[in-house]
């Protein structure tokens, strides 16, 4: 008669991990309904001349594409290739590197720095020494057309 005897429950020490994943795809929701309303970029106020050619002219028909470099008046770095969405906030180093990077791909791709007008002139410098130590010999400025009026 051993056999109907009670048998003891084990305790089993377990996290019940749903109400954790109810809140992490809220939170999830969240971030991706209100991240395309953040914006880090700011806008860069280009210097006007009038000997300016339009970046078609420069890029040509080669069908490389056409890197740029922005710095803003506080001495924020943003890239951008082939007039895709500008990417802000990177550092010397990962400007460098992805320059260098689309320059691997294709060597004929013209690389232009843009700075605000109000930029500091040191900041253009810096950009353009450090494109040059990387193996970027041949760089140009963005400005924007004046127009006569």
């Amino acid at each position: 008669m051993a056999g109907y005897g009670r048998k003891k429950r084990q305790l089993k020490a377990e996290i019940n991990v749903v109400p954790y994943i109810d809140v992490m795809l809220v939170l999830l929701i969240i971030f991706m309904v209100t991240s395309p309303f953040v914006t880090q970029g700011v806008e860069v106020e280009l210097p006007k001349t009038e000997s300016a050619k339009p970046a078609s002219d420069i890029a040509g028909d080669s069908g490389a594409s056409f890197i740029i470099v922005e710095i803003n008046q506080k001495g924020q770095l943003g890239l951008s290739v082939n007039d895709e969405d500008m990417i802000r906030g990177l550092t010397m180093d990962q400007v460098v590197t992805r320059v260098k990077a689309e320059r691997s791909i294709n060597p004929e791709s013209p690389v232009a720095v843009g700075g605000d007008a109000k930029t500091s002139y040191a900041d253009v410098v810096l950009v353009l020494d450090q494109l040059s130590k990387a193996g970027i010999e041949k760089v140009g400025l963005l400005t924007d057309i004046k127009e006569n009026s």
